[in-house]
């Protein structure tokens, strides 16, 4: 039986040494910020961004053959005005204070078409956005034919048992 032995002299073992050695780093790995559409508006302080919202609904809109939407301040407020009234009366609700129609004209806001998606328990835009695109109402709604606007509004309420309420408004501005 023969046995069989590997010699590396060590001029070897140096330059091996030397290739591990150049391999090793003092840079510290710094993880890049979460995307925004995975930010976890459940805790305090956390704040949404329109514009990623925007973006994500466009990208769906734009694969259903539809324009794209951009954030309307006077949408956005009255979003948020929904959201809080929703939070405060941890209820989720079309008709908090009044009817979607109804806010809409009392606003002062012309539209050709509008509709409204409200949620609640989801804490990204990620979690609110799949909620809606899997709902056929909610799913026509982002789809609305003609819709170049919109407002979204996200409300966080530790008290709640949702935890984050939701709402997305899309509108098509009549041109009058």
């Amino acid at each position: 039986m023969m046995s069989a032995r590997l010699r590396v002299p060590a001029a070897g073992l140096i330059a091996i040494a030397a290739v591990l050695a150049g391999c090793s780093s003092t840079e510290t790995y710094v993880p890049r910020e979460e995307p925004a559409f995975y930010r976890d508006l459940g805790k305090p302080g956390a704040v949404l961004d329109t514009a990623m919202a925007a973006s994500m609904i466009s990208g769906y809109r734009a694969n259903n053959n539809l324009p794209a939407v951009t954030v309307d301040p006077e949408l956005t407020r009255l979003a948020q005005a929904q959201t809080e009234l929703m939070a405060k009366r941890d209820k989720l609700d079309h008709n908090a204070g009044k009817p979607f129609p109804a806010r809409l004209k009392a606003s002062g806001y012309d539209a050709k078409g509008a509709a409204e998606n409200i949620s609640a328990g989801y804490h990204t835009l990620a979690e609110a956005f799949s909620g809606w695109r899997d709902s056929p109402p909610h799913r026509a709604n982002m789809l609305l034919k003609g819709a170049t606007r919109m407002g979204i509004a996200a409300v966080y309420t530790p008290s709640s048992k949702y935890k984050v309420y939701w709402t997305l408004i899309l509108a098509e501005p009549d041109a009058r």
